[in-house]
Formats: C-alpha cells, sequence, structure tokens
C-alpha cells in the first residue's frame, strides 16, 4: 500500500482554497515531456531485507572506474582520495556542527570553511573565495550573472570550447531573465575569435582552461583587450589538478574564476555531490554569491571566525538578492581542505606533474597506431583524438572488453557529424602501465576490423 496522509477531500479542499481544479493544474510549467505518466516500474511491496537486496543487484550493474582500465574525464576525474580523508570528515565534530549562522558554537565549521577558501583563493590567483558552490556548471552561470550585475550590461559571450553542459547550465539559469547568451562553435584544434562576437552590450567572455577538448590557452592577451572594453573575463576550470602546473587564471588577469573541485578529495561517485569552487577580485566580493567566511578576533582579543559580508536574509529577497543560493557543499568541501593540506603545496604540483607525465606517456602510445590522429598541440591531463571510425561505436566495442576508453564527443554533441569520431581521454595519477597497454591493444584490434 502507498502511504498518503491525505484524504481526497483533504486535498479537494486545498485545491479549491487556491483556486486549482485538479493537481495537474499545480504542473502547468512543467513540460509534458517531463512529466511521469504513472507509478515508476519498482515493486509496489518489499520488505526491508528484499529492498537491500535489490538495490544491491542495480549497484552490481554499474562499473566502478576502480574496476577496469578507465580513460573518462570531460569534467569528472578519476584520482586517488587517501584513505585519511574519509576518516577525518566522518569524525563527530563535523558530523554533528551546527549551522555556521551561529559562530559562538561552530568554530571548527567555520575555520574549516575559512581554510578552504585561502586554498582556492591561493591556487585560482585570484584575492577572495567564497565557502562553495554546488558544483562546477552552476558556479558558471552564477559568475555569469555576477558579471551582468557588475558591469550592468546584459550580454553573456560564451566560447565554444566550454564544457557543453556548463553552456547549459548558464542558459538555463538565463532563461528567464533578459541576458543575451551568445555561444562560438566548438573547435577542437582552431583557436577561437572571440572579439569579434562581443560589443558595448558585453558584460562578459566566459573561457574554459583546459577546455572541454583538453586544450591549454594563455588568455593574458585576452583579458587585456576586454579590460579595455570594461568587459569581463570569466575563466572556468573542470580539472582543478591542472592549476598545480599550469598559469594560474588569476594571473591571466581573470576577473572571475569558477571550477569543479571534484578532483581533490571527492570521488566520482557516479555524477556527485561534487564542489563548485568561485574565486573572484577583491572590489567585486560585495557581488559574489553564496557564503564568505572571514577572520576576526573575539571580544578577549583571540583569532574567531564568522560569516561576513553577506547576511542569511539576502538570500531569501528573490530578485533582490545577490544570489538564491544560500548553502554550500561542506562536506564535500572539508573533504577538499583535508585532501589539499596533506598534499601541500610540493604535493599538489607533484601530482599535477604526474597527471601530465602519464598523460603524455598515452598520447605518445596513440599516436603510434594507424587510424588515430592526435588533435592537440598542448595539453594537461586530457587530450582528443580523432579515429578513422565512429568513435561511440568504438567505446562500446571496447566497453565489451571491460576498457572504458573515454568519451566520445559526440555523446553531448550529437547533431554535430563533424566531431562523431572524436574521442576525450583522461589520464591521471591512478592510471598504470598496464591500463594503457591494454587500451592500445584493443583499440589496436577493434580498428582494423
Amino acid at each position: 500500500m502507498r502511504y498518503l496522509p491525505l484524504s481526497s477531500d483533504d486535498r479537494q479542499a486545498m485545491l479549491h482554497k487556491i483556486g486549482a481544479e485538479n493537481i495537474n493544474e499545480l504542473f502547468i510549467d512543467v513540460p509534458d515531456n517531463a512529466l511521469l505518466k504513472g507509478l515508476i516500474d519498482l515493486p509496489k511491496h518489499m520488505t526491508e531485507m528484499e529492498v537491500e537486496q535489490n538495490f544491491q543487484a542495480y549497484s552490481a550493474a554499474s562499473v566502478p572506474a576502480g574496476n577496469v582500465p578507465f580513460f573518462v574525464g570531460a569534467g569528472a576525474y578519476r584520482h586517488h582520495v587517501p584513505a585519511s580523508v574519509d576518516y577525518q570528515i566522518q569524525r563527530g565534530e563535523f558530523l554533528t556542527a551546527y549551522t555556521p549562522y551561529q559562530p559562538e558554537i561552530s568554530q571548527g565549521t567555520l575555520q574549516a570553511l575559512f581554510e578552504f577558501q585561502s586554498q582556492v583563493a591561493q591556487i585560482t590567483g585570484m584575492e577572495v573565495a567564497n565557502a562553495s558552490m554546488y558544483d562546477g556548471s552552476t558556479a558558471c552561470g552564477e559568475a555569469a550573472l555576477m558579471a551582468c550585475r557588475v558591469t550592468r550590461k546584459k550580454r553573456i559571450v560564451i566560447s565554444g570550447n566550454l564544457h557543453p553542459q556548463y553552456i547549459d547550465v548558464v542558459k538555463t539559469m538565463t532563461k528567464f531573465t533578459d541576458n543575451i547568451v551568445v555561444v562560438d562553435d566548438p573547435t577542437v584544434n582552431k583557436s577561437e575569435n572571440l572579439l569579434d562576437q562581443i560589443d558595448e552590450s558585453t558584460a562578459c567572455v566566459i573561457v574554459q582552461n583546459p577546455d572541454f577538448f583538453g586544450n591549454l590557452t594563455d588568455f593574458t592577451a585576452l583579458a587585456d583587450q576586454l579590460h579595455q572594453r570594461k568587459i569581463l573575463l570569466v575563466v572556468v576550470t573542470t580539472e582543478i589538478v591542472a592549476l598545480g602546473a599550469i598559469k594560474s587564471p588569476g594571473e591571466m588577469g581573470a576577473d572571475i574564476v569558477v571550477g569543479e573541485g571534484q578532483s581533490i578529495g571527492n570521488g566520482l561517485n557516479f555524477g556527485g555531490p561534487y564542489v563548485g569552487l568561485f574565486a573572484t577580485r577583491q572590489q567585486y566580493i560585495r557581488q559574489m554569491p553564496g557564503r564568505i567566511c572571514g577572520q576576526t578576533t573575539d571580544a578577549d582579543g583571540k583569532r574567531g571566525f564568522v560569516l561576513t559580508l553577506s547576511t542569511r536574509e539576502q538570500h531569501i529577497r528573490r530578485e533582490k538578492a545577490t544570489s538564491n543560493i544560500c548553502t554550500n557543499a561542506g562536506l564535500c568541501t572539508l573533504a577538499f581542505t583535508i585532501h589539499m593540506t596533506l598534499l601541500g603545496e610540493k604535493g599538489y604540483r607533484h601530482l599535477a606533474k604526474l597527471n601530465h607525465s602519464n598523460a603524455v606517456k598515452m598520447a605518445d602510445k596513440l599516436k603510434a597506431l594507424d587510424g588515430v590522429e592526435l588533435l592537440n598541440d598542448t595539453f594537461f591531463n586530457e587530450f582528443t583524438v580523432r579515429l578513422n571510425k565512429n568513435a561511440a561505436q568504438v567505446v562500446e566495442q571496447l566497453v565489451e572488453l571491460d576498457i572504458i576508453a573515454g568519451l566520445p564527443v559526440s555523446r553531448l554533441y550529437p547533431h554535430n557529424d563533424d566531431l562523431k569520431n572524436d574521442l576525450i581521454i583522461a589520464v591521471t595519477e591512478t592510471t598504470s602501465e598496464d591500463d594503457m597497454d591494454m587500451m592500445i591493444s584493443e583499440l589496436k584490434e577493434v580498428l582494423s576490423c
């Protein structure tokens, strides 16, 4: 039996009170194709033990990244997370910590957030960072809206090499605003001229480094040209380990930096939860979304921490609010901070060096194969190859051989035939020589058939 606490008469009385004929009118803004038709195809009643067994069977159908040679990246990356990270985040002090709105009883949580902000500001080369966002894509959307507030302009120009799902989120977040979103075409191995897309109404230009296809770009010259026109540069980084090896966005002149912090301290987890990073210049701090934790001294002169600048109430002011995000990914930020602390600057840079070294080794092996063309001149730990066959079909054949070969670009660009043979491959410190050789051996066979 389904548990429904309200009777039919109760529901009718409630509908009558708000002037609705039936329950369907409550969902009138939801597209019909997104509505569930009938009940979900699940057993209607099971014992607790049966439910557990059922979900174990569902879980067994998935292939964890650590069980097979794994080369998927494109915004979420497999890295080694030290066992001490999981141990520390499960300590009672963190699990039972109270909301940081009451600083006198939440100093531990506030200090952890402050340390997280400090780490993010340092690696991005920026002056201030917030206490995290939900993930990198929503942070990107918030950055676009923030740039429009700062400049009081409406046009948002987006690089075609920004992750397509990030582009979709920006479009979704601006759907009911008067902002204009302009997106360039994706270019795997050609440079973009984003300056052709801007005009006097442009608030910001959004770029990614390394980009969706793995290319590395120095945006210093672009930043200078944009600043002459009073346009902000937003730089996105989906693989935060890259900042241990490449020029930081802040050094390039970025005004806002957003990214996905999943790579540090957080596993793939079949898609989440993740942690969004957000940093900016001091002059824009009042327009930055989310929480900001600050350091202060108490009445006795002792070091203390508080939420600052942004009040709790501002998040519920609807359209007048800086942002309607009023939380942070606390447990994920804690994992990030612990892992980053364990690494230190030397370890962080060494981790980045290992990633790049392994990626170069894999790229060299692939270049030696017939039917494979490397499309990147420079890259960090991810690159794009063009195969002599449909990449999605090749990936499916390799899956049957227990190899997850990468992301076919056509999965995210299904209607672009120019990209149908392109495959994005990510290589991290977790990729062994045996993984590489197995992939090369089986790919050679598949491509020759």
